[in-house]
């Protein structure tokens, strides 16, 4: 799919941007309640160029900041929470690619990312103790084959391509980038989590797939290092948290003023007379503001990583300090959101808890996000480093 105006800078996205997340978020509840996965809205997104925020300015892209990125991910988690989480694999790819060597590589596939193509990823896989990767590229005639099952491929319904984490022959990880439709490649709708339902979080399976010398990519990092990536991956669950938060805010609005009834000990004639309305609403406010404003400071941190070598003493610190921002601002991110998902029913009775208003969406998918990695382990982590000078853990996660 290629888009017939490619935004150029950080203003032009922000403007298609602000012109087509309200149609996104208008039909956002309803598709999750029916479950009708976003296949049209995810497709407009990126034929529209809102998958090209971080490709270089010598490549043609708008080479924006990542706090520019992260505000329109919070943006677009406020209107729909599961195209934002699904579009995580594809932003993190253009974050790989940035800080790839080979320059041939890169602009090979900023080329694609720039013609509005997305890139799924296949990385997990169920089963396997601390992240063990069983699924393997081998060699086949005069090329390779892939065989293997991955889960939480998040995304991946929705992508031209996959980077598929593999082990070679030597039982060393690296990734292939294959296209989605090739043969031997199936993908599967069968996430079935309480949350998230929508992001295409389920199996895929690669049945003696083709992969060709130059669809290797080399983007894992050196044992022990801290994955130059990692906080990124960490700070868009953040964001999306912040957004669920935001979407949440609305709803308590919109519900208290459009359809809540005034209980009757409450002496007044309009629910939004009565003060305990008004601190609930005022008190997720206020909590959704202080979110929003940590994971934005906390893409900034990470921001300064764009100014250090690869593979330098001084990256290694920059991502140091970067990660332990993101789990600053994730732990209160996700505590915020639980929060937001559950205060919005003190706006009204009941009713609130009726399926067709279908508000239990916000906590749920607050839940889900909250689960990929729990919060204690930000806090502790934090904790860890601040009384006795622990570095977080290199594994990914933070």
């Amino acid at each position: 799919m290629t888009s017939l105006a490619t935004p150029t800078t950080v203003a032009e996205l922000r403007a298609v941007a602000d012109e087509l997340l309200p149609e996104i978020a208008a039909g956002a509840a309803d598709r999750e309640l029916y479950r009708q996965m976003p296949y049209a809205e995810v497709a407009r997104l990126f034929a529209a160029g809102l998958g090209t925020w971080r490709v270089p300015a010598e490549y043609g892209g708008p080479n924006s900041t990542i706090r520019d990125l992260i505000s329109f991910i919070i943006d677009l988690a406020a209107a729909d929470a599961n195209i934002a989480q699904a579009v995580r694999s594809h932003f993190a790819f253009v974050e790989h690619l940035r800080r790839l060597p080979d320059e041939a590589k890169r602009e090979q596939w900023f080329r694609r990312v720039l013609a509005g193509d997305v890139f799924g990823l296949a990385s997990g896989e169920v089963g396997g103790p601390h992240g063990q990767i069983t699924t393997r590229v081998t060699r086949s005639g005069d090329g390779w084959r892939v065989n293997g099952v991955k889960y939480y491929s998040t995304g991946t319904l929705f992508a031209n391509w996959i980077s598929v984490r593999v082990v070679d022959e030597n039982d060393q990880r690296t990734h292939v980038l294959v296209p989605a439709d090739r043969e031997g490649i199936e993908r599967l709708d069968d996430w079935d989590g309480i949350g998230q339902r929508l992001t295409a979080s389920g199996t895929t399976k690669f049945t003696d797939v083709g992969v060709h010398d130059d669809e290797f990519l080399d983007i894992d990092s050196l044992p022990d290092a801290r994955p130059p990536v990692s906080p990124f991956f960490q700070i868009v669950l953040a964001s999306v948290e912040v957004g669920i938060s935001r979407n949440a805010l609305d709803d308590a609005v919109n519900y208290a003023r459009s359809k809540a009834r005034p209980i009757k000990h409450a002496g007044v004639d309009r629910s939004v007379d009565d003060p305990y309305i008004r601190h609930a609403v005022g008190d997720i406010a206020a909590r959704v503001f202080a979110a929003e404003a940590a994971v934005l400071r906390a893409a900034e941190v990470i921001d300064a990583v764009d100014d250090t070598p690869n593979g330098s003493e001084a990256e290694q610190r920059a991502l140091l300090e970067a990660s332990l921002a993101v789990a600053r601002a994730q732990y209160v991110a996700v505590e915020t959101a639980l929060r937001a998902g559950e205060q919005l029913f003190e706006v009204g009775g009941a009713s609130t808890t009726a399926r067709s208003h279908n508000l239990d969406r916000h906590w749920r998918n607050a839940r889900t996000v909250a689960n990929h990695n729990p919060r204690a382990h930000k806090a502790g982590a934090v904790g860890a480093y601040l009384l006795d000078g622990i570095e977080p853990p290199t594994s990914g996660f933070f």
